[in-house]
């Protein structure tokens, strides 16, 4: 199904010496948005180069945004979850995860909820189409109700809006860069994009972060951008963090079919 895994590569040391704890990886994965499909390729790519790197204290970190736009956001659930029984997952609360939980309870956010990936989670729950396109807006919050596991929605209600692990800072969308770690809001968290992307100076910690996509790994200074567009370019991102290296994994939809592993040590 994907080319064979390569060598793990020595990767390269991170801005003024940005680092993780003595002993610890951290495996980064930015916005699935639905593509269980990607997902589920990344996830036994990284079980592979977990085993091949050597011991250490492993950590997964998922930035958020696992739902909406693309085809199975219940199976993207279904996998992390399962995950979890074997391997240690920390998620962090994308915006499209606080608009699906806030949907349950007010019509306006769902309608918003919709216009924006919604209506691919919805029927991923088992909604058909027929069913979605003749239901009002309350009949559809019935649904969601009726559909979505309360398993599912009290996972993603215990996810974090923010991880700290040595001198790297993990967060869905960015952060404020006029306030401290401990004096950001929840909103910039999980909605920012400027003045965070276009901010020069150095923060307190390099921020690791998804939301905004790009088309490749946008890696500056003092913030790594790892949403490279799952649901748009079918392209799904890891970054491998270890001492003062990092390198990345991807799990890349191929032109004719299929999907394949791609592994870098440097970004250009």
């Amino acid at each position: 199904m994907f080319e064979p895994f390569r060598n793990i590569f020595k990767g390269k040391s991170g801005p003024r010496g940005a680092r993780l704890p003595e002993g610890e990886r951290a495996y980064v994965i930015g916005d699935i948005h639905g593509r269980a499909d990607l997902f589920e390729v990344l996830i036994k790519a990284i079980e592979e180069d977990d085993k091949q790197a050597g011991p250490a204290e492993t950590t997964v970190i998922l930035l958020g945004d696992l739902i909406d736009r693309g085809p199975d956001s219940a199976g993207v659930i279904k996998l992390a979850r399962l995950w979890t029984d074997y391997r240690k997952v920390l998620f962090l609360t994308g915006n499209h995860e606080e608009m699906f939980l806030d949907s349950f309870k007010d019509e306006g956010v769902l309608r918003h909820f919709l216009k924006h990936g919604g209506r691919e989670t919805i029927i991923s729950y088992g909604v058909t189409k027929k069913e979605f396109n003749n239901s009002t807006l309350e009949q559809l919050q019935d649904l969601l109700r009726e559909r979505v596991p309360k398993g599912d929605r009290k996972f993603l209600k215990s996810f974090a809006d923010m991880i700290e692990m040595g001198d790297y800072l993990f967060v869905h969308a960015g952060i404020n860069p006029k306030r401290t770690v401990d004096e950001q809001k929840r909103s910039d968290l999980r909605w920012i994009r400027e003045p965070f992307l276009n901010h020069k100076d150095q923060h307190s910690h390099v921020v690791v972060h998804g939301h905004t996509i790009f088309e490749e790994i946008d890696e500056r200074h003092n913030r790594i951008g790892i949403d490279t567009g799952a649901y748009r370019h079918g392209v799904l991102t890891a970054l491998v963090l270890e001492g003062d290296t990092r390198r990345y994994i991807q799990s890349v939809e191929k032109k004719k079919g299929g999907i394949q592993i791609v592994k870098k040590d440097e970004v250009a």
